[in-house]
């Protein structure tokens, strides 16, 4: 069996749904043991049901980003059951319309909490593990799901564009201090994908969403999997640092 991942320990956040869980069935098809990370214990469940059936390892950790001991303690479990781990995927995030003069703070504050926060939170939470590790010659990667909206304007997602534009300077900054010590940071920005993230949207931004599946055949949670797959599996001193990946039909 092709298994280039074997003997790699990939920690993914959003599992539960989305990218995250196509990510993590991904990679563990690749032979990597796989904790889990989502609010939503009962889909993880699932997902380790699934990937355990298949042969695969998987870990199942109950945690909300946002929360930063809840992360630190999620990482200390991992590492006393697996020991460092070697791959971290930032693939959790929240999109919602928040228009500026709506003044929905507690909209703006969710999206920066999971979006940005939850990602520092994580990137501290296991960058111990990731350098024991990249101290011992293993690959290592960080691999933090952006969008296109860190580069392109959209009507009525300011805050969401300011997050991920956050997320993609983040990633720049820490290749600049990881690199040199063996870990790899790798951003990737998503165009137009098929995943749950629109149905946290209110009515009139799901039909204005509507009408751009209506008009583009969209990638799908899977396509966004491969390309993560391919990322780590690239030659430990090829560092892919920026990958922007869209429909065919998007501009």
């Amino acid at each position: 069996m092709n298994a280039p991942l074997q003997g790699r320990t990939a920690v993914i956040t959003g599992a539960a749904s989305g990218m995250g869980a196509a990510t993590a069935l991904h990679l563990a098809t690749q032979g990597a043991r796989v904790a889990l990370l989502s609010r939503r214990q009962d889909r993880l469940d699932d997902l380790a049901a699934q990937i355990r059936a298949a042969g695969g390892e998987a870990m199942v950790l109950a945690v909300d980003i946002a929360d930063a001991d809840a992360v630190t303690a999620a990482a200390d479990r991992i590492d006393a059951a697996w020991g460092p781990i070697d791959t971290v995927i930032n693939a959790a995030g929240v999109m919602l319309a928040a228009p500026i003069d709506d003044s929905r703070s507690d909209q703006w504050a969710r999206m920066i909490d999971t979006n940005l926060s939850g990602t520092l939170h994580v990137i501290r939470a296991f960058t111990p593990a990731l350098l024991r590790a990249a101290e011992k010659g293993t690959t290592v990667d960080i691999v933090n799901v952006s969008s296109i909206a860190a580069h392109f304007a959209f009507p009525n997602y300011a805050v969401y564009s300011a997050t991920k534009a956050a997320v993609t300077h983040l990633s720049n900054a820490l290749r600049s201090e990881f690199g040199r010590r063996g870990v790899r940071v790798t951003n990737v920005e998503p165009g137009l994908t098929d995943t749950e993230l629109g149905t946290h949207l209110d009515e009139e931004r799901r039909t204005e969403l509507g009408y751009m599946f209506d008009a583009i055949a969209a990638l799908s949670a899977e396509d966004i999997a491969d390309l993560i797959g391919y990322v780590v599996t690239r030659s430990p001193n090829v560092n892919l640092r920026q990958v922007i990946v869209l429909p065919t039909q998007q501009a």
